[in-house]
C-alpha cells in the first residue's frame, strides 16, 4: 500500500530575525518521520514560507508544535510587512502529496484546527477544502481586515472562529489568528518588473488574475463601480483561471513585483502565467525582468516550462531533465534576484535526500563497485546500463538531426524520436538499480529464520517470489533494450549521416543488453520451482532474443552498405 504523505506549508509572520525563523522551522524535525524541506524568508514582506512533509498524524503534530513556537516568539502587535496577514502563523495549508485524497487531508486540517484552538487559545479559521461554510472557502474573506481588524471580526457573529477564543484579549493580541486549510498544490510565484510603481504592477495583476478588476463607469481607476441587479460590483475577468494576484513594491530588491498564487497548475502553469504577464507588461510599456519562486515546486512544472520554451525555440524536447530545468530557469529568469538551486527548490529532488543508488555513482565509482567483492551489481545491472548507453547514442543522433542547419522544418520529427529515446533511457536507468534490488531480495529470503515448519514455509515462499522477480527484471531489461532499437534503426536511415557510426554503436549496445539480460533470465529461471511460470518467462525471453538478433543484423548490414 502506498504511504500517505502530506505536505504542510505554514507561513509565519517573521521574515527578518533568522534566529526566530530557524527556531520555529526546525521544531518540526523533532517529530519522527517529518522532513523539513524548505525555509524561504522575505525581508520586505516580513514573512517566511516553511515547507515540510510526512505522514498525516506526524504532520499534524509537527504543525501544532510550529504554531505553538511561533505564538511564543512572534508578537503580532509589533508586526509590519507588505503581505496581508492576521496571525503569527498566518496560514497553515495542508497538501496531499501521495496516497491520500484532498477530502481525507481536510479531516487532518480539522484535527489540527481543533487542537490549536483548544490547547493554544488561538482563533482558527478553516478555509478552502477544510472550510465548513461557503463564504470561508476563500482565504481573502477569512483574512479580511487583517490583524488590525481582528477585534471587530471576533465580535461579529458571522465571523466567529471555527475553533478557539471569540474574544479579543491580550493573548489574541499577541498571537493573532491562524487560517488552516486543505488544498491542492499551490505555487507562490512572483514576477519582477522594471518599474517601482505598485499601481502599474497591480494593473498587470488585474489583467491576468482570474478575478480581474471591477468594472467602472468612465475612468477605469477612479470611476464609479458598476453594480449588477443584486447590487454586487460587476467584474471584468482576467486572462487566466486559477490565478490570484496583486502588485507590490519590494524595497529589498528596489522593484515592483506581481505576486501570484497559482492555485491549480494543471489549469494555469507557471510558464503560462509568466508568458502572459510578459505580454501584458509590454502592452503597458513595461518589461518583465525575471521571476521568483517562493517555496517548492513539482518537477513536472519545471519540465513543462522547459518544454514550452524549447518549442518556442523550435528545439528538440528529447534532452535530459537537467537541461530542461536549465532552460526553464533561464527562460523564466528564476535566477534574476538570487541563485536558483534545483536541488533545493524542486520537491522530488529535496525528497531524495541522501539516498544513493548505483546510478548516482560516478563512472569510476560504478566500475569500482562492480569490480569489488560484492556479487551486486552483476550482469543484469550492467546489461541495463549498457542498454542505457546504447539508446543514449541513438537519442544523441536524433537531437543532432533536429539541430542540423537546413533541416529546420524537421525539428519536430527528430524531437519525437529523441523523446522516445529519453523515455527508454529512463526506464533502463531505473532497471540498473532494480536488478540489484531483485538480487538482494533473494539474499534476504535466504537469511530468513528456519527453526520451525512455519518459518521454513514462509522462507520458501519468499525465496520463490524473489527468484521469480529476479527473473522478471532482466526480462524487462530485454524488452526495453529491444524496443529502444527502433530509435537507432530510424536514425541510421533518416538521421544525420555523419553520425551513422554512433547509431550503429547504439544498436550494438542494445543488442549486448538483450544478450546479457537473457543470460540472467535463464540462470535465474532454473531455480524457479513453478516450472510452468519458468517456461513462460523463458519462452518470452527467447522470442525477444531472436527478434533482437534479426534486427541487429539488419541495422549492421544497412550501415555497412552506407559507409
Amino acid at each position: 500500500m502506498q504511504k500517505q504523505l502530506i505536505e504542510c506549508v505554514p507561513n509565519i509572520s517573521e521574515g527578518r530575525d533568522l534566529n526566530k525563523i530557524h527556531a520555529i522551522a526546525n521544531i518540526v524535525e523533532t517529530v519522527d518521520g517529518v522532513k523539513l524541506l524548505d525555509i524561504d524568508p522575505g525581508n520586505a514582506t516580513n514573512r517566511t514560507v516553511i515547507t515540510f512533509v510526512g505522514e498525516p498524524n506526524q504532520v499534524v503534530e509537527a504543525a501544532f508544535l510550529l504554531i505553538k513556537k511561533a505564538s511564543e516568539l512572534i508578537d503580532m502587535s509589533k508586526h509590519t510587512g507588505e503581505h496581508p496577514r492576521f496571525g503569527a502563523t498566518d496560514v497553515c495549508p495542508m497538501v496531499p502529496i501521495s496516497g491520500i485524497t484532498l477530502e481525507e487531508t481536510a479531516t487532518y486540517a480539522h484535527a489540527l484546527g481543533k487542537r490549536v484552538g483548544e490547547e493554544l487559545n488561538i482563533p482558527v479559521y478553516l478555509y478552502e477544502k477544510a472550510a465548513q461554510e461557503e463564504k470561508r472557502i476563500n482565504l481573502a474573506n477569512c483574512r479580511a481586515g487583517e490583524y488590525e481588524g481582528l477585534p471587530k471580526k471576533l465580535s461579529d457573529s458571522e465571523w466567529k472562529p471555527d475553533f478557539g477564543p471569540t474574544v479579543y484579549d491580550d493573548n489574541v493580541a499577541k498571537t493573532g489568528a491562524t487560517a488552516i486549510s486543505a488544498r491542492d498544490f499551490l505555487v507562490a510565484y512572483n514576477v519582477n518588473l522594471n518599474t517601482t510603481s505598485t499601481r502599474r504592477a497591480n494593473a498587470i495583476a488585474f489583467d491576468i488574475r482570474e478575478a480581474g478588476r471591477f468594472k467602472r463607469e468612465g475612468n477605469a481607476i477612479t470611476g464609479k463601480k458598476v453594480l449588477d441587479a443584486n447590487g454586487e460590483p460587476v467584474r471584468i475577468p482576467g486572462k487566466l483561471k486559477a490565478v490570484k494576484g496583486i502588485g507590490w513594491y519590494i524595497d529589498e530588491y528596489g522593484i515592483a513585483q506581481i505576486s501570484y498564487n497559482l492555485t491549480n497548475i494543471s489549469i494555469t502553469s507557471m510558464h503560462e502565467a509568466f508568458y502572459e504577464t510578459c505580454k501584458a507588461a509590454e502592452k503597458r510599456g513595461l518589461r518583465v525582468t525575471g521571476s521568483e519562486l517562493i517555496g517548492l515546486i513539482p518537477l513536472k512544472a519545471m519540465l513543462d516550462a522547459g518544454d514550452f520554451y524549447l518549442r518556442k525555440q523550435e528545439r528538440s524536447l528529447g534532452i535530459s531533465d537537467a537541461e530542461k530545468i536549465k532552460i526553464a530557469v533561464k527562460s523564466l529568469g528564476l535566477d534574476d534576484l538570487k541563485p536558483f538551486n534545483p536541488n533545493e527548490k524542486i520537491i522530488e529532488y529535496v525528497l531524495q535526500g541522501e539516498t544513493k543508488q548505483l546510478i548516482d555513482l560516478t563512472l569510476t565509482d560504478f566500475a569500482e563497485e562492480t569490480a569489488g567483492e560484492s556479487m551486486a551489481p552483476g550482469g543484469g545491472s550492467i546489461s541495463a546500463y549498457v542498454g542505457t548507453l546504447g539508446v543514449s547514442l541513438g537519442t544523441m543522433v536524433a537531437n543532432l538531426s533536429a539541430h542540423k542547419a537546413g533541416w529546420d522544418e524537421r525539428w519536430e520529427e527528430f524531437s519525437g524520436w529523441a523523446e522516445k529515446g529519453q523515455a527508454y533511457k529512463n526506464k533502463l536507468l531505473a532497471l540498473v538499480d532494480e536488478d540489484t534490488n531483485a538480487f538482494n531480495k533473494i539474499i534476504a529470503g535466504f537469511r530468513m529464520p528456519k527453526s520451525s515448519e512455519a518459518e521454513k514455509e514462509e522462507r520458501s515462499k519468499a525465496i520463490e517470489a524473489a527468484t521469480i522477480y529476479a527473473t522478471e527484471v532482466p526480462l524487462k531489461i530485454m524488452e526495453t533494450a529491444f524496443a529502444s532499437m527502433e530509435v537507432m534503426d530510424a536514425m541510421t536511415k533518416i538521421g544525420l549521416q555523419n553520425s551513422l557510426s554512433d547509431a550503429g554503436v547504439g544498436a550494438l549496445c542494445a543488442r549486448t543488453a538483450v544478450y546479457g539480460a537473457y543470460f540472467n533470465v535463464r540462470i535465474n529461471a532454473k531455480d524457479i520451482k513453478d516450472r510452468r511460470k519458468a517456461e513462460d518467462l523463458l519462452s518470452k525471453a527467447k522470442t525477444i532474443f531472436d527478434n533482437t538478433v534479426t534486427l541487429e543484423a539488419a541495422i549492421i548490414d544497412y550501415i555497412n552498405g552506407r559507409i
